[in-house]
């Protein structure tokens, strides 16, 4: 009996929607599934429960089943993938397979055949059953398995492309080995992937949510070093004969059809060249509200950056969004009567409408080199990716004086220390007074998985961090159980916590007479700054972050 057939005979989809989805796949050629779900006539759920009744097939949820370690070396990856079946158990000669449509008896016979043994079939979705390969074999395993019985596929590659489309399907190949690794990572919401070379082995890392997590690969990955490093390298336009020295380079790939930037680095280690992938999309580019000001702080920001003139400091240490949120600043202000200048090493991500110059200091573009010709354009504001030296702080300070607005970064702890910064590095007191109009601090914490969202009475610990009495028993603080939409971590995606210095007349007396950045943020929050922490735990009581989040991420801060 024919699918079709069979969903109209257990009432599981209507026959005008059946009709229209047969004459979709005359057209595409599409599987009917496949068809069904995209114009959702029913769910993959529904599928397998109707599939299991109708064939007497019992129903197996692969994310509750362990599969049989005996199992997984029966079957190799490249049969599981090719025939798109899970192996779960070994008995008696036989095996037991989950798999999403067991309807082609000739197919089931051609799997007996490759596989040497009787076949005991139950059911599972088609994507259960993908996660499952993937999370059993590895990343690309079939892939690996394919070039590890073709040994010339390991050979370098030697082809130029600087633009992929990694949904596109290839044969077994290195080529398509790096697409699956990346096209992993962009659905995975990975910002950086590792390729890690050791004596033994290659270690992949994915980094989500500001936390690396280990990629499940094939070992073989090993015997293919030098060819996926080739590929990578090739890709993004760096040399492949130069071994012993760090490169950096760009690709451009589409990954369901949209363009993604990624910025590769290379590290030279006695084991082969490591590798760092940063991936940069423009959705990323959000507006301030989204990133996670709110209230009145976002108010106080807004009419910051719109400003005339003046110098705002980003503070905070390396991957606490600080660029995200310049560009955010940028993007609220891009407007046609407005020339944006931005001096950035390296450039993250591509703004219409704003001039943006990469550093260079091998030929001596240095950020001071280039604030002195970006002055030479006559720009309204001007954006310096970091304030390393006395030089660059110093011409960053003296525009903001001549009635340019700027934005620029500083690595210190909070906001207050910005200004000991500052004149550490040799700035006169009167000179950061007079042109800084505020300093923020910032972090990123992970907010809380919308699919498996609770709540629960806090600790005695966090009572105590967030100075909490005893005897509250009104507040209520919200965590994750861990599902699959979060792969089980109980976060997904990320939020900034805050605080913001506005340098006001008091402030800018204290600046001048050098008093100690802890007497400045005492001020502050005298006058009203919320704190980092005090921020967390505003978000922490809405329910979008975790006291343990807010105590990782300010660790040096109190209430």
């Amino acid at each position: 009996m024919l699918l079709g057939d069979i969903l109209l005979q257990n009432n599981a989809v209507s026959s005008e929607s059946l009709e229209e989805c047969l004459r979709d796949q005359k057209k595409t050629g599409d599987p009917l599934p496949r068809i069904l779900f995209r114009r959702q006539a029913m769910t993959p759920d529904v599928l397998a429960d109707v599939l299991s009744k109708h064939l007497n097939i019992q129903r197996v949820f692969l994310d509750q089943t362990k599969p049989d370690p005996a199992a997984l070396k029966e079957v190799p990856a490249k049969v599981a993938c090719h025939y798109h079946l899970m192996p779960l158990e070994s008995e008696d000669g036989g095996l037991k397979v989950a798999m999403a449509y067991p309807l082609d008896l000739h197919q089931l016979d051609e799997i007996r055949i490759v596989l040497k043994k009787d076949i005991v079939v139950v059911l599972a979705t088609e994507h259960e059953i993908d996660k499952a390969i993937k999370d059993y074999y590895g990343i690309g395993a079939a892939t690996l398995e394919k070039l590890t019985d073709d040994q010339s596929a390991a050979k370098p590659v030697d082809e130029t492309v600087l633009l992929n489309d990694l949904d596109q399907a290839q044969d077994a190949s290195v080529i398509k080995l790096v697409n699956q690794i990346l096209l992993e990572a962009c659905q995975s919401r990975a910002t950086d992937i590792h390729l890690e070379p050791y004596q033994d082995d290659v270690r992949v890392r994915y980094r989500i949510d500001g936390v690396l997590y280990d990629a499940k690969i094939s070992d073989s990955l090993k015997r293919f070093q030098a060819a996926v490093t080739s590929r990578i390298k090739i890709m993004a336009g760096l040399s492949i004969s130069e071994k012993r020295l760090p490169q950096d380079g760009r690709i451009v790939v589409r990954v369901e059809g949209k363009e993604l930037d990624m910025r590769v680095s290379t590290l030279p280690t006695p084991f082969g060249e490591g590798i760092e992938i940063r991936l940069l999309t423009s959705r990323q580019l959000l507006d301030l509200e989204h990133l996670g000001f709110a209230g009145k702080d976002l108010h106080l920001l807004e009419s910051y950056i719109n400003k005339p003139h003046g110098i705002i400091f980003l503070t905070g240490p390396t991957g606490s969004g600080k660029t995200t949120t310049l560009y955010a600043f940028l993007k609220q202000i891009n407007k046609p009567d407005r020339k944006i200048i931005t001096m950035e090493d390296p450039i993250e991500y591509q703004m219409k409408g704003i001039t943006q110059v990469q550093v260079q200091p091998k030929i001596g573009l240095t950020f001071a080199q280039g604030l002195r010709s970006m002055l030479r354009h006559d720009p309204d504001v001007m954006m310096v990716g970091e304030v390393r030296d006395l030089e660059t702080a110093e011409i960053a300070i003296r525009v903001a004086l001549t009635g340019h607005m700027v934005f620029s970064t500083l690595h210190t702890n909070d906001a207050a220390s910005a200004v000991t910064r500052l004149q550490d590095i040799g700035l006169e007191p009167y000179l950061v007074s007079s042109s800084v109009l505020c300093l923020i601090a910032q972090r990123l914490v992970r907010t809380i998985c919308h699919q498996c969202k609770a709540k629960s009475k806090p600790t005695s610990e966090v009572k105590k961090e967030f100075h909490l009495s005893e005897k509250d028993t009104d507040t209520f603080v919200f965590y994750g159980k861990g599902c699959e939409a979060c792969k089980f971590s109980g976060y997904q995606g990320r939020t900034v916590i805050y605080e913001i210095l506005p340098v006001t007349n008091e402030i800018r007396d204290l600046i001048m007479e050098r008093i100690p950045a802890n007497k400045i943020r005492d001020k502050a929050i005298n006058d009203g700054m919320q704190t980092l922490r005090q921020c967390g735990w505003d978000k922490i009581i809405r329910g979008i972050t975790t006291p343990d989040e807010v105590l990782r991420a300010t660790l040096q801060d109190t209430i």
